[in-house]
C-alpha cells in the first residue's frame, strides 16, 4: 500500500499543511537517514523533501524542514492564483484545512482511504453547509482491507 501511496505522491509539487499535520510529517523529513529504512519509505521521504511545504499556523515561529515556508492565515484567493500557475499538484494536509480549502471550493480531487477499523471520533475534515457531486474514478482494494477511493468534482 505504501508503494500505491508514493505512486499518489510522486506527482504532487506543493503540500499545504495545517500545523498538527505537518508536526506529524516533518518526520520524512531525516527518514531516508535512519537505519534500516524499507526502500519504498527511503522512496517516499525523498518525495516529500522535493516538494514545497506551506504551514498555516498562527503559532509556528519557525519551519523544522527544509522548502517549508510558513503562513498565518489561509487565503483561498491567494491559493487559487497558485494553483492555477502551478505546474504540479498541490495537496491539502489536515482536517481543518482541508475543511477550508473544500468550502472554498479549490479542491479538485479527493483520495479517501476507507480502514478496516472503527475508531469512533476524531476531528472531520468535510464542511457543514457544503454539497459537491462527485465522481468516482478509480477504486482499490488492497490485502489488509483498506479500500482507496478516487474522486473528482462534478460541474
Amino acid at each position: 500500500m505504501h508503494s500505491f501511496v508514493n505512486h499518489l505522491e510522486r506527482p504532487v509539487g506543493t503540500y499545504l499543511y495545517g500545523r498538527r499535520m505537518y508536526d506529524v510529517m516533518a518526520y520524512w523529513e531525516r527518514a531516508n537517514t535512519v537505519a534500516d529504512q524499507p526502500p519504498v519509505e527511503r522512496d517516499f521521504a525523498e518525495i516529500w523533501q522535493a516538494a514545497d511545504k506551506i504551514v498555516y499556523s498562527k503559532t509556528l515561529e519557525t519551519a523544522s524542514t527544509n522548502r517549508t515556508r510558513i503562513e498565518r492565515e489561509f487565503d483561498p484567493e491567494t491559493v487559487r492564483q497558485m494553483k492555477a500557475a502551478a505546474g504540479r499538484d498541490i495537496t491539502v494536509g489536515g482536517p481543518d484545512l482541508a475543511a477550508q480549502a473544500i468550502k472554498a471550493g479549490l479542491v479538485d480531487e479527493y483520495h479517501t482511504f476507507v480502514a478496516p477499523i472503527v475508531v469512533g471520533g476524531g476531528k472531520k475534515s468535510l464542511p457543514d453547509n457544503v454539497n459537491l457531486k462527485l465522481e468516482l474514478l478509480d477504486e482499490r482494494r488492497f490485502s489488509s482491507g483498506v479500500v482507496h477511493l478516487h474522486y473528482r468534482t462534478r460541474t
